[in-house]
């Protein structure tokens, strides 16, 4: 397979994120301007202009009508995917980490960092079918543990959330109620910092990365941890193949992507 290079970024880019048919990818970057591509033949499509202030995430909905990303500039947005219009803009106290669209698209998962005397926090928003009808007030808030929460998702049937962060343990919350349902132990959890979070097609495990220069497999429901990838450097991205057993890490400094059967 001939590679192909995509040029569009001005800075080092945070994110990348397939649609679910894979003929577009979303990029994120520090220069504050999402950017879609066509997947087959990396062929620039648009950006979309309106952060000021690095984007360090985006999702993007089943039907692919609907684009969210979160920013340093202490806001996620809201984009019509086609046309790059904004359709509405989250504000929040602190820079927007992490996004997610729950299964259906009527949610969205989003964490804020810790900021001045704020404390890292999960925000849960209702997705109105009518742009003039969004609203931003949050559904549900969970004030984090200490440190930044790098990653948080939606878990079976929307009924939990899934959060790791700076302070390496793994956490499922009651989507309704935000109370702690589990957290992973010392002993078979990550010693470092968590960096990346990424679950299986079917919902039912769930993969992470970690500075401590592991990748670790976990049953979603369970929270028991199903295999160990023990990598050279610290971990800074995962993945999960939605076609094949196949997990994929980027490993930090090398500049390497490795692949393995879970």
């Amino acid at each position: 397979m001939r590679p192909i290079l995509m040029k569009g970024h001005e800075r080092p880019l945070t994110f990348l994120k397939y649609n679910r048919d894979g003929d577009l990818l979303f990029s994120c970057a520090k220069d504050h301007n999402p950017t879609v591509w066509f997947a087959d033949n990396g062929e620039r499509l648009g950006t979309y202009r309106g952060h000021n202030g690095a984007v360090w995430t985006c999702d993007v909905s089943r039907d692919s009508v609907r684009l969210i990303t979160g920013s340093a500039d202490q806001t996620a947005k809201l984009w019509d995917v086609q046309s790059g219009l904004q359709l509405y803009t989250f504000n929040f106290d602190s820079p927007a980490r992490s996004v997610d669209f729950s299964v259906g698209d009527r949610l969205a998962v989003i964490t804020t960092d810790p900021f001045m005397e704020l404390s890292s926090a999960i925000h849960v928003k209702r997705i109105a079918d009518d742009p003039t009808e969004q609203s931003g007030e949050s559904l549900l808030l969970i004030k984090g543990p200490l440190g930044r929460i790098n990653r948080a998702i939606w878990g079976p049937l929307n009924s939990t959330i899934i959060s790791a962060g700076e302070d390496a343990v793994i956490r499922i919350w009651d989507s309704e109620t935000g109370k702690l349902l589990k957290e992973s132990d010392k002993e078979s959890g990550h010693k470092k910092t968590v960096t990346s979070l990424a679950k299986s097609a079917d919902g039912s495990h769930f993969l992470t990365g970690s500075l401590d220069k592991s990748a670790r497999l976990w049953d979603t429901r369970s929270l028991t941890l199903i295999k160990t990838y023990v990598t050279e450097r610290p971990v800074n991205a995962v993945t999960m193949s939605p076609l094949l057993d196949h997990v994929c890490g980027y490993w930090r400094w090398s500049g390497c992507l490795s692949c393995y059967n879970y």
